[in-house]
This record gives C-alpha cells, sequence and structure tokens, in this order.
C-alpha cells in the first residue's frame, strides 16, 4: 500500500493527497498515519509548500466525510428506531435507545465531530450517525474541518520534522489508535449497558407501585 500511496502522492501532487484523503474517510484501511506524513516528507525536501499539504488533507478528508453523513441521513432517525423496534432484540437495542442517543447527540454533538475527527477508526464512523440524527451540514462541515485539520496538520508536521523517517508515524500511532478505539468501544458499550440497567430497574420500581 505504501508504494501505491508514494505513486499517488508523486503522480497528483496535490490532487493526489487530496484523494487518498477522500478514499480514506471511505475505506478506513487506507491510513492517514501513511499520508500525511509522506506529504509532510515531500514538502521538506522542496517539492511541495506543507500548508498547500495540509489544506489539501482537510479538503479530502472532509469530502469524503459527506458520503456517510448522507448514508445516515439516507437512513434517517425514524427508519433506525423502526429498524430497532423490530430487530434491534438481537442486538439488545430499542427504540427508546435509538431516541436516547439521538438525543445525546443533539446535546453533544459538535464535541463528537471535534474529537471523532482525531481518533482513526471513529474518523469514518462518527459520519453516518451526525447524517442520522439530522446534524445541520455547516455546522457538520465547520467542526469536521476544525477536527481534521488538527489531525493532518499534527501527520504532516511529523513526517516534515522526521524526514525519510516519516514512516515511523505510522508504527507508533498505528498500535496507539488500537488503544484508543478499544477503550472508546468500550466505554461506550458500559455507557449503553449502565443506562439500560437504569432503565431496567426505573420499570420494575414502576411495576412495583402499579
Amino acid at each position: 500500500m505504501l508504494d501505491w500511496i508514494i505513486k499517488t502522492v508523486d503522480a497528483l501532487g496535490y490532487g493526489g493527497i487530496a484523494l487518498l484523503m477522500f478514499l480514506e474517510n471511505l475505506i478506513p484501511p487506507i491510513p492517514s498515519e501513511l499520508i500525511m506524513p509522506l506529504a509532510g516528507f515531500t514538502a521538506a525536501r522542496g517539492g511541495m509548500s506543507l500548508p498547500a499539504v495540509i489544506a489539501a488533507g482537510v479538503f479530502g478528508s472532509v469530502l469524503g466525510a459527506l458520503p456517510w453523513y448522507y448514508v445516515g441521513k439516507r437512513i434517517g432517525h425514524m427508519r433506525l428506531r423502526a429498524w430497532a423496534e423490530a430487530h434491534g432484540k438481537w442486538l439488545t437495542i430499542s427504540g427508546a435507545d435509538v431516541d436516547s442517543a439521538k438525543h445525546w447527540f443533539d446535546t453533544h454533538g459538535r464535541s463528537c465531530i471535534l474529537f471523532g475527527r482525531l481518533l482513526p477508526g471513529l474518523r469514518t464512523l462518527i459520519s453516518a450517525p451526525a447524517g442520522a440524527a439530522d446534524m445541520n451540514l455547516a455546522s457538520f462541515l465547520v467542526y469536521s474541518a476544525i477536527g481534521t485539520l488538527v489531525w493532518t496538520a499534527v501527520l504532516a508536521s511529523l513526517g516534515h520534522v522526521l524526514g525519510e523517517n516519516y514512516q515511523t508515524v505510522s508504527r507508533y500511532l498505528g498500535p496507539a489508535s488500537a488503544i484508543v478505539f478499544t477503550a472508546v468501544a468500550l466505554l461506550i458499550t458500559l455507557q449503553v449497558l449502565k443506562r439500560r440497567r437504569r432503565d431496567l430497574h426505573r420499570r420494575r420500581q414502576a411495576n412495583l407501585r402499579r
């Protein structure tokens, strides 16, 4: 994959960086941890401008977030709720859980998008819930751009500083990203289980009062 990334950047320049970052948001196995450090290294050699490299990465990444946003919007909250009511029992998900998730996203959605863009793995996944929750498109784009700017700037700058050792970024960030992703997944699971236990307790208390 590295050879393909190098050839794409060499052949298409800034357009290649934007294309790769666009695809990275559609196909998560394409790692931004390789794309942007390589672009930063290329800028260090004088082949490109570092600010333009970062701008190309942000543009491609935000553009790549839109398809998943519209997938979530196409599904919509009501369809997702109806599906949960009909089939969610196999995943222990109810329509009420979907309502709760939407309410939580309505309250914290901007922070989710902003910080989600800093976490590989979540960078793609966070777009669909935003669409399903009918998050304002302008807000989605703005907070996606801010989070993506931080992420791409850090990666490109590391590649610029490390030079030929730019692949070190991927070696260290890869395992770290997996740990963070697992921790976030566990945290979300624990929150869901905690809420379900609280709701179950409330139902039992309500039944006892009857």
